[in-house]
């Protein structure tokens, strides 16, 4: 996969995206609003067993106390959680759909180094061009395409020179 100037480019497909309202940045800090530049690799499949069907058999379903824990002082730092945690963090379990169906990144993982960000996740989008916190987000449509499409351990290229303006990209892209 290869986020580009006009979409994220994935499995033959270009699909539209939005990313953080700070652009994208080789300098990522906790609360900086950027998506990180670099290579990603997938990690993980969470899904809302409620409200999505099980994408792809490796993914896993979130739990009622599931969170993710965004406090750079805490030794949770950039780890899926449980409640109660004094630790800031992010519920997983929304009541909005945005984390019904979500592909972690290793975005500062294993090992997260202080304030270097975290949570970077793909996700569905609150609508198109609504930028996230650093996120990639899409129509949940694209997304749950996606998840059945991708593996732990595919790769995400996102390129510094990408400047945000909104949502990118609609045309497929014909397979090589």
């Amino acid at each position: 996969m290869i986020l580009t100037p006009s979409g994220l480019i994935a499995y033959g497909r270009r699909i539209p995206v939005s990313i953080g309202r700070g652009g994208v940045t080789k300098d990522k800090i906790e609360g900086d609003g950027a998506t990180p530049a670099g290579l990603l690799r997938i990690t993980g499949l969470l899904y809302r067993p409620e409200r999505v069907p099980c994408p792809a058999p490796w993914a896993i379903p979130l739990r009622p106390r599931d969170i993710w824990c965004d406090d750079p002082r805490s030794p949770d730092y950039n780890q899926l959680a449980t409640t109660p945690l004094a630790a800031s963090h992010e519920k997983l379990r929304r009541a909005d759909p945005l984390y019904d169906l979500i592909l972690t990144t290793d975005w500062n993982w294993p090992g997260a180094r202080t304030g270097h960000g975290s949570a970077i996740f793909l996700h569905q989008w609150r609508r198109p061009g609504y930028r996230t916190a650093g996120c990639i987000a899409m129509s949940r449509t694209d997304l749950i395409w996606l998840a059945a499409r991708a593996r732990p351990g595919s790769t995400l290229l996102v390129s510094s020179a990408w400047k945000y303006s909104g949502v990118r990209g609609s045309a497929p892209v014909s397979r090589v």
